[in-house]
């Protein structure tokens, strides 16, 4: 007995050794396993490093809590175990759920302060076995750091896509659109970004909402180019101490001096985004009684520049089969005007196909009047980001457009190897300059022939970043169509480009990141529901019984005896 006690304290000494030491190793040696089979909760490098700028208790409630739809369940579960994730790795994260519906009683007021802080609700019918029901979710979250605070929206939403197949897209994006916010609430601005003016460009209240999200995370400014007649080397010096210049749909003529300035500002390692209606041509000009406008090209003194970066923006105009649709009234109906849908091909609806971060697991993304550009030869390296479908081709100008264009009959044959049109090209590399061995507009001592490497995007279409107003005269959602309801992927492309030329990739690869989220086919679960519940609920319990009856019979023919 005595040799039994002495063995079972050596066991249990060693017991308590090992576990000491695996506590002191496990206090020492920090490290998560994840199991799942596309590393879902696995943190990025660089979320990882946008957890460490937090010194300070950040704090996070999410507006997701109570009796919530399954697919809400799955999306509230997965934003929970994310959190966790981020919090493991920092303790200054504090998260907590709230049910903004819980009471009653305050319910009210809490549901519109969330309005006005922009947290809107959806509401969605439930579908339980025939029984609908209707329900209101806030997908929102928001960040609280040094008195700073960032809404982070949780749902991702997708015109035309079911609530499920939101939710996934949502599970997909979760990781960035965490790490986004907390990057926007503890980084400390440094990048700066110039919107051109001057050659008129579009107005500011159709681009809010893109400038809006810009300068959630980077410093902007109005940048004119009017004082290059006055002080252009002053102008150029201005203009260089920012990081990117956005050219949005400009519709006068640049002078030679002012495309020194623009030239230079590249050559010294500057950033530009260029948004350009090589066409004049708009909607808003249809809308008449003859319901036609003439579209005619446009010359901004561009062409030279672009030639020698290495693309060129033609004259012409894209028409697409895949075009996105337009509201066209048709006839009366008592005092009430009939609508109906069209397809217009003028709009081109371009899903990427190209796996380049900036483009990668976007949507549909909506283009107006795009003209084509072709990339030149010249030893810089160029992405296409966007195409046109296969079904498009080339329209000359000066050409006359008109919505009877809707009722066109047309076949495959006519779209025969003149398809698959860039409309959107990335170029990386070192520029010589569009005055190398020129006579120079104005004088400049520290003149480059040759740039320093640098980045720029072209996109043919000066409205792509354009955002509709209200009958208010307020901004909507950049990508918000209101004469169809559809919402496009605009705004996350425009960001993703700001992101890429900034170097900010890091959120971008996040955005990017593939997760194997396998959908739900409902039919089967319908058509096998009776099955599931016996096989979860009954068969347990049916195997629980018959092991009650037998331990109970074995027992009592042992005992009987």
């Amino acid at each position: 007995m005595k040799a039994f006690t002495q063995q079972n304290i050596k066991t249990l000494g060693i017991t308590v050794f090992i576990l000491i030491v695996l506590n002191v190793l496990g206090n020492l040696y920090f490290h998560r396993f994840d199991l799942t089979k596309d590393k879902r909760y696995t943190l990025s490098e660089t979320s990882l490093n946008i957890v460490k700028q937090v010194q300070n208790p950040l704090s996070i409630k999410i507006y997701m809590q109570g009796d919530l739809p399954a697919d809400f369940r799955r999306l509230q579960q997965e934003t929970k175990q994310l959190l966790e994730e981020f919090q493991a790795y920092n303790n200054h994260i504090v998260f907590e759920f709230v049910d903004p519906l819980e009471n009653k009683d305050e319910s009210m007021d809490l549901i519109k302060s969330l309005y006005q802080k922009g947290l809107t609700p959806i509401n969605i019918t439930v579908d339980d076995k025939g029984k609908q029901s209707q329900a209101m979710v806030f997908p929102w979250a928001v960040a609280v750091y040094n008195n700073k605070e960032v809404n982070i929206p949780l749902l991702k939403n997708r015109m035309g896509a079911s609530t499920e197949q939101k939710v996934m897209g949502s599970i997909q994006h979760l990781e960035y659109s965490i790490a986004d916010a907390i990057n926007k609430i503890t980084k400390d601005k440094q990048k700066k970004v110039a919107i051109i003016k001057g050659n008129g460009e579009i107005n500011e209240i159709h681009i809010a909402k893109m400038l809006m999200q810009i300068r959630e995370s980077y410093y902007i400014g109005p940048f004119t180019l009017d004082s290059v007649s006055k002080s252009p080397t002053g102008t150029l010096e201005a203009l260089k101490k920012y990081d990117l210049a956005i050219i949005s749909k400009p519709t006068e003529t640049f002078s030679d001096e002012e495309k020194q300035v623009l030239d230079q500002f590249i050559m010294n390692g500057g950033k530009t985004l260029w948004l350009i209606d090589q066409v004049a041509a708009d909607m808003d000009s249809l809308y008449n009684q003859s319901g036609a406008t003439l579209a005619y090209p446009r010359d901004l003194n561009l062409n030279d520049m672009f030639f020698k970066y290495g693309f060129r923006i033609n004259p012409d105009l894209v028409k697409d089969e895949y075009g996105t649709p337009i509201k066209l009234a048709t006839g009366e109906q008592g005092s009430a005007t009939q609508y109906q849908e069209f397809k217009w091909k003028y709009a081109p609806e371009v899903y990427p196909t190209s796996s380049h971060p900036i483009v990668k697991n976007l949507g549909g993304i909506k283009f107006d009047f795009a003209s084509p550009i072709d990339t030149l030869k010249n030893g810089i390296k160029k992405t296409v980001l966007l195409q046109s479908s296969q079904y498009s081709k080339i329209i000359g100008t000066p050409a006359e457009i008109n919505l009877d264009i809707v009722n066109e009959k047309t076949t495959p044959q006519e779209y025969v190897d003149k398809g698959d049109l860039p409309l959107s090209v990335l170029l990386e590399g070192s520029f010589h300059s569009a005055f190398e061995n020129r006579v120079l507009p104005f004088k400049e001592g520290s003149f480059l022939a040759k740039g320093k490497p640098t980045k720029m995007i072209v996109i043919s279409d000066g409205d792509l970043a354009k955002n509709q107003l209200d009958k208010n005269r307020m901004p909507v959602e950049l990508g918000y169509d209101q004469r169809t309801g559809k919402l496009y992927d605009n705004k996350d492309f425009m960001m993703n480009c700001i992101n890429y030329l900034l170097d900010d990739t890091g959120l971008i690869n996040i955005r990017s990141k593939d997760l194997d989220l396998p959908l739900l086919d409902k039919d089967k679960v319908s058509d096998n529901y009776s099955r599931a519940q016996f096989i979860t609920i009954g068969l347990p319990i049916l195997i629980l019984l018959i092991f009650g009856l037998a331990f109970t019979y074995i027992r009592k023919r042992k005992y009987s005896k």
